[in-house]
C-alpha cells in the first residue's frame, strides 16, 4: 500500500466533517463494493457519489447498493436538502451539484465528456461545506474529478485517493494525486477506515 501521510491522517481534525465526496469511473463498481459496506455503518452524515454513467439509462447502483449497505441509498431529487446518514447517487445524464444545503440537477454540457461530472460535484461541495469535506478519487479512465479535488483542498477540505497500483483503471487517481497532493493515497480498506474513524459515525 502506498501513503502519503500528513497531519490529516492520524489526527482530530480541527472542522469536524459534514460529508463525503465520491467520484469514480471505470471500476467503480468493484471499488465502491469494498468501500461503501463499512461506510455504511452507523452514518450520521451524507455520502454523495458521482458515478460516470450511460446517459437515457436507468442507473442500477441505488438497487444494488441498498442490498449491501446498512444505510438508506438513493438518488436525490432536484432542490431536495441534504440530510445525514444516507447515501446518494448522481442520477443519469445529470450533473448533481451542492447548492447551500439542498442538491442541485443540472443539464449544463458535459465536463471531461461527463454528465454527471466529478468536478462538478466536487467543487460545488467543497463551497458549500469548505474545510468539512472530504472527497475521495477511486478508479477511473479520465483525469474527471481531479480539478475538483484540488478545490476541496483549497478551501481546507480533506482528499483520499485509491492506491493508482490497486485501481482496476489508475488514470482518475493518478490525475488526483498529481493535482490536488492529497492527504492519503492508499487502499479501500485503509480509506474507509480514515473515514469510519471521523466523527461522522457513531460508535
Amino acid at each position: 500500500m502506498l501513503s502519503r501521510p500528513s497531519r490529516a491522517v492520524g489526527e482530530v481534525r480541527e472542522v469536524p466533517i459534514e460529508a463525503v465526496v465520491i467520484g469514480a469511473s471505470a471500476g467503480a463498481i468493484e471499488a465502491l463494493q469494498v468501500l461503501m459496506p463499512p461506510l455504511s455503518q452507523n452514518l450520521k452524515l451524507p455520502v454523495i457519489v458521482v458515478v460516470h454513467l450511460p446517459a437515457r439509462r436507468k442507473s442500477l447502483l441505488p438497487e444494488l447498493f441498498a442490498s449491501m449497505c446498512a444505510a438508506p441509498v438513493g438518488e436525490p431529487l432536484d432542490k431536495q436538502p441534504i440530510e445525514g446518514g444516507g447515501i446518494w447517487f448522481a442520477p443519469p445524464d445529470y450533473h448533481l451539484l451542492i447548492e447551500g444545503r439542498s442538491f442541485a440537477l443540472s443539464i449544463e454540457a458535459p465536463v471531461h465528456f461527463s454528465r454527471p461530472s466529478v468536478d462538478v460535484l466536487f467543487e460545488s461541495a467543497a463551497e458549500a461545506y469548505g474545510a468539512s469535506l472530504t472527497g475521495v478519487v477511486l478508479s477511473g479512465a479520465s483525469e474527471d474529478g481531479a480539478l475538483g479535488a484540488r478545490a476541496i483542498r483549497q478551501r481546507g477540505g480533506h482528499v483520499y485517493v485509491q492506491d493508482p497500483e490497486q485501481a482496476l483503471v489508475r488514470t482518475m487517481p493518478d490525475a488526483a494525486i498529481r493535482l490536488a497532493d492529497p492527504q492519503f493515497v492508499g487502499s479501500l480498506e485503509a480509506i474507509a477506515a480514515l473515514l469510519c474513524g471521523s466523527t461522522g459515525w457513531s460508535p
